[in-house]
């Protein structure tokens, strides 16, 4: 330089040269600022299990890949959001760490800012020079192949674990997942689809079984009392959740909660997911993947980001359910009037699939299974205007899988797979108060027709059940006064009957016909069934005068409204042959054969009313002492069920039962014996040995042996 300002400058430093005032601030920086994590030898997770359940045969699988001098493998931890994938790779990071002398690391890949600034920090771990860092962060060179020259020149060998890469097109593109001689690979991930794991070992994480999961909370809280195991089903043995779950127990202070008060919460809670996440250590923070709220939305955001929308709709619908196995077929050809077309379920289906938020469950008929903690997750936070059209479109599917009319005898397996969903459906209905009213009806229906096909395939106990809890779900929306909900009390009605809970069925057909009448009135055809099923425990409880009332009232509403050849007028004559001697049968058992020949004649020979009609007509014949008559329609009466319903359906058991009535009044007593015998073990097995009518048949038998014993002749002297 020259004049009067001479300077000199060195390292970083310069010199300035002006005329006038200035004022300079000048700020040095040497080197890159660190923009990786404080720590990659440490997993940096939450709250650690205390002991890590049923996870034996995967940590062994995982501990004997990490034994001495092994490498150029990759592992894949995959499920659901919140199922322990981490807890394992920390249970095997600590395990190589201590025990098998290995160097640990460990990266969070949830996103490619972190993979990167994780990788690079291995790197430098395993002796790269800030140079190389420097050119590697600035893109001067290839960071990927920088960190792997680093480990597969590592002087120690290492288990490097790649915790939630839920999004492995992050990992794929830069090539970060490789093998080594020197180490391990371990990744963790939501991501299930093979493809994107080639040459790797897929290993499966799911909920756990009922006894280890009871024992997780007995872990966190081991003072809260014993209904461990009925709060873990209710959480559906989701590790997240228990961890939640028990943290809340333990750390409660004023006024702590048994596991019972906090299952009996859950229960009526109608936001269970609110209590679950109260669990979180200081509330949860801000790291979403600690509440089960919060864990599953990081998928349905990477769904969304990856032009799959129809999958986070395709996962509402699903939500409107249950989380028993749900039927494919209810899927399939969808018309959802959603913005879902038909077209693209099975797009979407993929994509939950492929990020663990549904699984496939194989058998006979193939189906889905879908977390209950994510479906209520999922619930909570649906926007308020979808919820009508989402829950209308489950409706609809149901309806559709379900006929409007269910043919008795039918062993069909669907009621039992969607009985579940229809009672969803409906709590769902109640708890969504932006649903229509429309809505509500179609859920109601759902249920009513599940209920009319379990009881006419005769499982008895699972239609009482169904109808009780679908009336007591339905009358929150709809009303105790909707016609629905008394058609649902109908059934509840009529199963309790055929359950042999006779004066139980009677009190409640009694309450529900003064309804009726109120609300419909007299004449209405509801009205008139409920007359009918009323007349059937009467009969049996020895009140044949109020029952020949109520089925002549039953068969004279229906003559006026429906024709005398309608099925139901036809079904109400042939159950008054079904009364016991009397007066009033004697003027109607006469008529048995022409009622059999009208049936033949309007519903064919082997319409399920018919057959009734048969069957009775025998009974009335033999009542009315007619036995010589009786005995060969009861003979057909039973060969025609068992054709068209098989030997184990009730009414075939019934038709059995009197075949043995008449073959003893005709002097049968050794075959009237053998059908009883059948009557009896069928009874025992499916009724239990204390059912009234399990003890009437063995009162029967007795009977028949001693008029077999007596009518034996006399042994020769």
């Amino acid at each position: 330089m020259t004049g009067h300002n001479d300077g000199r400058a060195s390292d970083q430093g310069r010199v300035y040269q002006a005329s006038g005032d200035q004022h300079i601030v000048e700020h040095h920086h040497h080197g890159a600022a660190w923009t990786g994590p404080d720590s990659i030898r440490h997993p940096p997770i939450g709250r650690a299990p205390v002991i890590l359940r049923d996870r034996s045969e995967l940590i062994g699988r995982l501990r004997e890949a990490v034994s001495e001098g092994a490498g150029n493998t990759v592992f894949v931890l995959h499920g659901l959001g919140g199922c322990g994938k981490t807890a394992v790779a920390c249970a095997l990071f600590d395990h190589a760490t201590r025990e098998r002398g290995r160097v640990g690391l460990w990266v969070n890949a949830s996103d490619q800012a972190s993979l990167r600034g994780g990788m690079l920090a291995v790197a430098a771990d395993r002796g790269a020079r800030d140079g190389e860092l420097m050119a590697a962060r600035n893109g001067l060179r290839a960071a990927a192949d920088l960190v792997w020259n680093y480990l597969d020149r590592s002087d120690l060998p290492w288990l490097l674990v790649l915790d939630n890469a839920d999004d492995p097109a992050v990992l794929r593109d830069g090539g970060w997942v490789r093998t080594s001689p020197r180490g391990i690979v371990l990744v963790t991930t939501r991501q299930a689809a093979g493809h994107w794991w080639p040459a790797a070992e897929l290993l499966h994480v799911g909920v756990l079984p009922r006894a280890e999961a009871a024992q997780v909370l007995c872990d966190l809280a081991p003072g809260a009392g014993s209904d461990a195991a009925a709060v873990a089903d209710r959480l559906g043995r989701l590790p997240l959740a228990l961890t939640l779950a028990g943290g809340f127990l333990a750390h409660q202070v004023i006024a702590p909660w048994t596991m019972e008060e906090y299952g009996r919460r859950l229960r009526v809670l109608p936001d269970p997911i609110g209590l679950i996440d109260q669990g979180a250590p200081g509330g949860g923070g801000n790291d979403s993947r600690h509440l089960v709220s919060g864990t599953w939305q990081l998928s349905l955001d990477s769904l969304a980001a990856q032009n799959l929308p129809e999958a986070v709709t395709l996962l509402r619908l699903l939500a409107c359910w249950s989380n028993d196995p749900l039927p494919l077929s209810l899927l399939a050809d969808a018309g959802l009037g959603l913005p879902l077309p038909a077209e693209r379920v099975e797009l979407a289906l993929r994509g939950l699939l492929d990020r663990s938020l549904t699984e496939l469950v194989s058998g006979d008929n193939r189906c889905l299974r879908t977390h209950g903690v994510l479906l209520d997750s999922v619930a909570r936070v649906t926007p308020a205007g979808e919820r009508d059209g989402l829950a209308a479109a489950a409706a609809g599917l149901l309806l559709r899988s379900l006929p409007p009319s269910p043919e008795r005898g039918l062993r069909d397996s669907r009621p039992a797979a969607l009985a579940p969903h229809a009672l969803a459906l409906l709590r769902r209905v109640v708890t969504w108060p932006e649903t229509g009213i429309g809505t509500a009806e179609s859920a109601a229906d759902c249920a009513l027709r599940l209920v009319t096909a379990q009881h006419r395939s005769g499982d008895y106990a699972s239609a009482l059940a169904t109808a009780e809890q679908a009336a007591d779900l339905a009358r929150r929306r709809l009303g105790d006064d909707h016609v629905l909900v008394l058609r649902l009390r109908q059934r509840t009605g009529k199963a309790t009957d055929r359950l042999g809970r006779l004066e139980e069925a009677a009190q409640l057909h009694k309450e529900l016909l003064d309804d009726l009448e109120r609300i419909c009135g007299p004449e209405a055809l509801d009205t008139l069934t409920t007359c009918l099923h009323l007349s059937r425990p009467l009969t049996w409880l020895d009140q044949p005068t109020e029952a020949v009332r109520l089925m002549h009232r039953t068969v004279a509403g229906r003559h006026v409204q429906l024709g005398p050849w309608h099925p139901l007028t036809l079904e109400a004559r042939a159950c008054l042959l079904e009364l016991p001697p009397g007066p009033d049968l004697d003027r109607e058992a006469p008529a048995g054969p022409d009622l059999v020949a009208d049936c033949r004649r309007e519903l064919g020979a082997d319409h399920a009313i018919t057959l009734s009609a048969e069957l009775n007509c025998a009974g009335a014949l033999l009542n009315t002492a007619q036995h010589s008559e009786a005995l060969p329609l009861a003979r057909r009466a039973l060969a025609a069920h068992e054709q068209r319903f098989g030997t184990d359906y009730p009414i075939t058991v019934a038709a059995r039962s009197l075949l043995s009535n008449v073959l003893h009044s005709v002097g049968e007593h050794r075959e009237a014996i053998e059908q009883a015998e059948t009557v009896r073990e069928w009874r025992e097995r499916v009724l239990g040995p204390d059912h009234p009518w399990t003890t009437a048949i063995r009162e029967k038998l007795a009977r028949y042996r001693r008029s077999l014993a007596e009518a034996a002749p006399p042994d020769p002297v």
